[in-house]
């Protein structure tokens, strides 16, 4: 299992960027952008039809871009040392969390260092972002959550044989995914190299997980307390199963998260 660190130019960090600035999306996703950077005007931009918001978002990152260059190129350079400092541990902790080899997997993937607050994953395209304001320390904790999405579903595609895009962003599949990297990260060998965790250091899954109650309890926790005793196959069927069960429960608490902006 590799990691590449690189700055993937300005025009990869404006098309993922503004790609969670569409029509109708969710505060909880739109308004990182404007927390950021202060440059770009939202009550000017929120005023404006789409394209030409786009438009007003790119020139601003753009001239932005300039400015930052360097600090992600070195960036780009601190995370790979960092990275490759850590690189076994991580390896050994996935290893056994999947009960697959994880030393034979994943050994091309690509981490772009970026001006996107958003961190999104590209499962087949095996690449992931990570925001550049992240210490080095902060940008492996956030790596770790994606590529444990990598080996997610990985072992997942092979357990169940459906499509990986099923995967994305509203499904199920991908609300479960996100849920359970808390209980995965809780091996002493990420937790201890993570920032991000516990729950008090900011937690390394959305936050609007943290208070989501199923049956008068903590979602998390149920979900944990299976990982805890299953393998991860047997995991992967049950708590699917358990989260179809309150899907509805389940997305009307995140819908609501989401509409409020909370994060």
């Amino acid at each position: 299992m590799d990691v590449t660190f690189v700055n993937p130019g300005v025009d990869y960090m404006v098309r993922a960027t503004i790609g969670f600035q569409t029509e109708g999306e969710a505060d909880f996703w739109t308004e990182p952008l404007y927390h950021f950077y202060p440059q770009i005007d939202k009550a000017y931009a929120t005023g404006l039809s789409f394209s030409e918001r786009k438009a007003y978002i790119e020139r601003t990152l753009r001239a932005v871009y300039t400015e930052l260059e360097d600090t992600i190129n070195q960036k780009v350079v601190l995370y790979s040392r960092h990275w490759d400092a850590c690189r076994n541990h991580i390896t050994a902790a996935l290893t056994d969390a999947f009960d697959i080899d994880c030393s034979q997997l994943f050994n091309d993937l690509q981490c772009n260092v970026s001006m996107n607050p958003i961190e999104p994953r590209f499962l087949e395209e095996r690449h992931f972002d990570v925001f550049y304001l992240n210490s080095e320390k902060g940008a492996i904790g956030e790596s770790i959550h994606e590529i444990i999405h990598f080996v997610w579903f990985y072992v997942w595609n092979r357990l169940f044989g459906d499509c990986y895009g099923e995967y994305e962003r509203p499904t199920l599949k991908w609300i479960f995914s996100e849920m359970v990297v808390e209980s995965v990260m809780r091996d002493e060998r990420l937790s201890s190299i993570n920032p991000y965790f516990p729950r008090e250091h900011g937690g390394c899954v959305y936050p609007f997980f943290f208070d989501m109650m199923i049956d008068g309890k903590p979602i998390l926790d149920t979900l944990d307390a299976m990982y805890r005793c299953m393998r991860i196959e047997d995991f992967m069927r049950a708590g699917y199963a358990y989260c179809k069960k309150h899907e509805t429960e389940i997305r009307s608490h995140i819908q609501k998260a989401e509409r409020n902006g909370i994060g």
